[in-house]
């Protein structure tokens, strides 16, 4: 009998009762679970919990330590827990800390439980996209990518000459080649490090959302627009917005991006007058763009304005030599996620992984890596205990 996996767990963490159960009640009702923290001090004992919540909601005035102290708290100790932010003091300059910071999305009060579910769909559909990434936490200052095969140390020299300018950077690769490290990387090697990274997953929203996400939109612009919301590329001015899955865009939606990288300006949904910003854009895709616009389906004039420098990640089979240190890298970090010590590797099953196939890439690696973690019987990992059929 196959278990039923289990329902996202959110924390709240309000400092108002009556808030924190009308939340509760409204997670339930949508197929979540709720864990309830009245501060910060709850929520820090909640997280250390042996199940961590999948995303955190937080309100940003509390009394003590507040919601962007806790935002700062947790991107330190927890940097891929997603944190969304409430506040009634919703301002443009509050959300541009928030995402900085690194808060996943920021929503102001009285909440619109429509534009939350919404967010909250959005945050866990992206946290399992990034939870499957390989991001490297070996400390400040260190390269986030992994690998010193010939065709990686071509990336980072790119990453490296690109970073400093200004230039629009399109990211290719397979799926799970670690597309959204590089556009970090890229971002981390410019002068805009100090401005917000904001990601923007164009293919897991809905088209008619997706103008209202970059742009923002006005008070009543729609049904459940009932107060403004700034969009990612206001959020952004000053950093970088990273469009990943850009060549899934509609063609409408391909006209309004084409004009933010030609003028740098743009229009709220509902609004009447023009915003502009100075943001730099890095996109990715695991989409053929030269057939697609062959076939009509992606503006050449867009394309050119996205590829000033491309950035083409090899597939995992490309750079077998890379495999056994990702290996060592995934089971000492997943070791420490699943409170197991870390085990030693066989010959005969590095030398299997290194064979196999990857049609995954790196994201199915350190998928098969932590499976065959939780499942092992003693510290040592033989090619028996490797779920290579699965491949």
């Amino acid at each position: 009998m196959t278990e039923t996996p289990e329902k996202p767990l959110i924390l709240v963490v309000e400092d108002q009762a009556n808030h924190r159960k009308v939340l509760k009640g409204f997670l339930e009702s949508k197929g979540w679970r709720a864990a309830l923290a009245k501060d910060a001090g709850e929520a820090r004992k909640a997280i250390k919990k042996k199940e961590k919540p999948a995303v955190v909601l937080s309100d940003l005035k509390m009394p003590g330590t507040d919601g962007i102290e806790l935002l700062r708290e947790l991107k330190q100790s927890h940097a891929s827990l997603p944190v969304v932010l409430m506040t009634a003091y919703g301002t443009v300059e509050s959300a541009v800390e928030a995402m900085k910071l690194g808060a996943s999305d920021f929503l102001a009060k009285p909440l619109d439980f429509v534009e939350l579910e919404r967010v909250l769909k959005k945050t866990l559909d992206s946290a399992s996209r990034e939870g499957d990434e390989w991001i490297s936490e070996r400390g400040e200052g260190s390269h986030p990518l992994i690998g010193k095969s010939a065709s990686m140390e071509a990336v980072y020299k790119l990453i490296a000459k690109a970073g400093p300018s200004d230039a629009a950077v399109l990211v290719l690769g397979e799926t799970g080649t670690g597309k959204e490290l590089v556009a970090a990387a890229v971002h981390a090697a410019s002068g805009r490090h100090e401005k917000p990274f904001i990601k923007v997953h164009c293919g897991a929203i809905p088209e008619d959302l997706l103008e209202a996400e970059l742009f923002g939109y006005e008070k009543g612009a729609f049904t459940g627009a009932v107060r403004e919301k700034p969009g990612k590329f206001e959020l952004a001015d000053g950093g970088t917005v990273f469009l990943d899955e850009v060549g899934d865009m509609s063609a409408a939606m391909q006209v309004k991006l084409l004009r933010v990288l030609q003028t740098g300006e743009f229009d709220r949904v509902g609004g009447t007058g023009t915003l502009k910003v100075d943001v730099r854009v890095v996109s990715a895709t695991n989409v053929d763009l030269e057939k697609a616009i062959e076939e009509k389906r992606f503006r050449e004039d867009l394309y050119y304005r996205l590829n000033v420098v491309p950035i083409s990640i090899p597939p995992l089979r490309d750079r077998r030599e890379d495999i056994g240190e990702l290996v060592l890298f995934f089971l000492e970090r997943l070791a420490v996620k699943n409170g197991r010590s870390m085990p030693v590797v066989e010959e005969a099953a590095l030398k299997a992984l290194v064979d196999a196939p990857w049609p995954g890439n790196v994201r199915q690696l350190e998928n098969l890596l932590e499976r065959t973690l939780v499942l092992l019987d003693g510290d040592t990992v033989r090619s028996e205990d490797l779920p290579l059929k699965t491949l």
